[in-house]
């Protein structure tokens, strides 16, 4: 193990300039940017490591973006499957990026550039690691298969299709997740789960065409009716008033409780990247994690309605437009949601307001006593020389739930992020020492379970 983790070191550039390569690529799936150059670039990486490779359909086709599949034996009868994504987010806003998006520049011991951590960083760790273990034993110390999809950023759609339809080419013993990194402390994270999410957008066309506002004496307008339909959907208590809502949320176990009781309390610090001084509900440490990891939730992502240009036109908007998503935990169905929030807003008289559902995703975790974990966090104490830390789901959310339920298989997430990463924002940076960590924690891993 000594010499992979050494190799790692020595070759820490070339794996930079790989992750430099990579985040050249416009890879923005929303816009469907440089897709199949991207998909190219990562299947010849794989069969430059020795990978026999597939770029595969989405079930549904265009605009789908293809899976890149690969597989390689290992000296181990055990395989692990990484599931990764090599879609980004959009760049915009410009005006706020202080280094190019996609051009990614080496500043102050950090590397920027849109997609350095989310997610094609770890992927170019990942290839590290395994390029680490073909160069120093000439083989893989275990079965390796890669999953890596170009529509995550996106929702995943068709995800589940695809998992069910491969199943046994997916076929695995464990799965590594895309990606998570370290606390504010440094402490490695092992991340277990995800949240599901429903994503929709609300409307209210209340009249054919925009009226001047003086007809606010006898016209509907469809920004207050919007705004009113919205008011019932959460109160000021943070609660989600849909009729239902909370019905199958599973409370976190006993272990899941223990393991939340052993994470720093970095509230106060996350608070303080943000501008504020308290959360929106007044919590702090345990019960702020608790909250944030194993409450659902109701967002208003974006408002649209009547004039928003520069200084004052008065108009009565015809037209309004609310983009809401729900995280839920498990174990809340998308659809059900759904269906809940269409008769929420029936019931409260707002039938005239349409819904169009732009994703849904159901929610997964691993159990924190699967031997999975115990294997990874091994790993994460021999490069880190630290305690890592259990996050038994993250906030955020993935296309999770098939790997964990139709494939059967237990599931971890470390990478090589910090929260100081600005995931999905401008300046999207990672830590060149966090890649280095990153690139040894999975080889160590690799030797740790192949045994």
């Amino acid at each position: 193990m000594d010499d992979v983790l050494k190799y790692c070191d020595e070759h820490h550039d070339e794996a930079l300039a790989k992750l430099v390569e990579l985040c050249r690529f416009e890879t923005v799936s929303a816009q469907g940017r440089a897709i199949e150059e991207t998909a190219d670039w990562v299947a010849g990486e794989l069969r430059d490591l020795g990978f026999d490779v597939q770029v595969l359909p989405k079930p549904e086709g265009p605009p789908a973006q293809p899976v890149v599949y690969a597989e390689a034996k290992g000296a181990s009868a055990k395989t692990v499957l990484f599931y990764d994504h090599y879609d980004v987010q959009p760049e915009e806003p410009l005006d706020l990026w202080k280094t190019p998006p996609f051009e990614p520049v080496q500043k102050d011991g950090k590397l920027y550039g849109r997609g350095t951590f989310d997610n094609k960083g770890n992927i170019a760790a990942r290839f590290a690691a395994i390029r680490a273990w073909r160069e120093t034993s000439g083989e893989l110390p275990c079965g390796v298969k890669f999953c890596i999809e170009g529509d995550e950023e996106i929702g995943s759609p068709f995800m589940e299709e695809f998992v069910e339809r491969h199943k046994e080419l997916l076929a695995a013993d464990a799965c590594i997740w895309e990606g998570g990194g370290v606390t504010w402390e440094g402490l490695p994270m092992v991340t277990l789960g995800v949240k599901g999410l429903l994503y929709v957008q609300l409307e209210c066309q209340a009249i054919t065409h925009d009226a001047h506002s003086s007809y606010g004496t006898v016209l509907p307008n469809a920004a207050w009716r919007l705004v009113w339909a919205l008011s019932t959907i959460k109160g000021p208590d943070e609660r989600v008033m849909i009729e239902g809502f909370y019905d199958d949320v599973r409370p976190p176990t006993a272990d899941e409780r223990a393991a939340v009781q052993k994470l720093p309390d970095d509230a106060a610090e996350t608070f303080k990247s943000y501008g504020i001084e308290r959360s929106t509900t007044g919590v702090s440490g345990f019960e702020y994690n608790i909250r944030h990891l194993f409450e659902p939730t109701a967002t208003i992502d974006g408002l649209s309605s009547g004039y928003e240009g520069e200084g004052p036109k008065t108009v009565l908007p015809a037209k309004a437009m609310a983009k809401v998503d729900f995280r839920l935990v498990n174990d809340q169905d998308p659809g059900d949601i759904e269906r809940k929030l269409r008769a929420h807003l029936d019931k409260h008289g707002f039938e005239d307001i349409t819904i169009t559902t732009h994703g849904g995703e159901h929610p997964a975790r691993t159990p924190v006593t699967d031997p999975l974990v115990a294997t990874m966090m091994e790993a994460c104490r021999e490069v880190y020389g630290k305690e890592p830390v259990i996050l038994p789901t993250m906030a955020g959310t993935g296309p999770l739930y098939p790997f964990v339920t139709t494939l059967g298989l237990p599931n971890v997430d470390i990478g090589i992020g910090y929260p100081g990463a600005a995931i999905h924002a401008p300046n999207e940076n990672i830590r060149l020492e966090d890649f280095r960590a990153g690139t040894k924690a999975i080889a160590a891993f690799l030797g740790k379970f192949g045994r």
